[in-house]
């Protein structure tokens, strides 16, 4: 993770951000969940400096989306307890695979808040998606 991919990809959030109605903060972290990069929209909620890069280093420490921790951070689910601190499990963090195919590992995340949780899950993945094409 580089500091111009990172903004590339931010800025990706932003422009579907445009595209879906939303107002955002957007965060790119990188393998060990330190920011890289951040932009908040004029207008966005006031909880997107926290919520954005606590659900990037989410996804970045559970290797999981966050989408995908809703249900399992649940009273007796398997990861219940787990909200607080650092960890967010609201859609919206995407972890960032290093794509090797042989023995891919976690290289930086993205996180977005602000929007209704769907927003948030697709700006991330428009970052996301520059991830892929890099």
């Amino acid at each position: 993770m580089n500091l111009e991919l990172a903004l590339r990809m931010t800025e990706a959030a932003v422009k579907q951000a445009y595209r879906e109605g939303a107002t955002i903060s957007v965060a790119v972290v990188d393998e060990g969940g330190n920011l890289v990069s951040f932009q908040r929209m004029e207008g966005a909620a006031i909880s997107g400096p926290v919520l954005a890069p606590g659900k990037a280093y989410t996804a970045v420490a559970l290797r999981l989306a966050t989408s995908e921790l809703a249900g399992l951070a649940v009273p007796g689910g398997e990861l219940a307890g787990l909200p607080g601190g650092r960890y967010v499990c609201l859609g919206g963090g995407v972890p960032l695979w290093s794509g090797d195919g042989v023995r891919e590992r976690v290289v930086g995340g993205v996180g977005v808040s602000g929007g209704m949780i769907d927003q948030d899950v697709a700006c991330a993945e428009a970052a996301e998606s520059v991830w892929h094409t890099r």
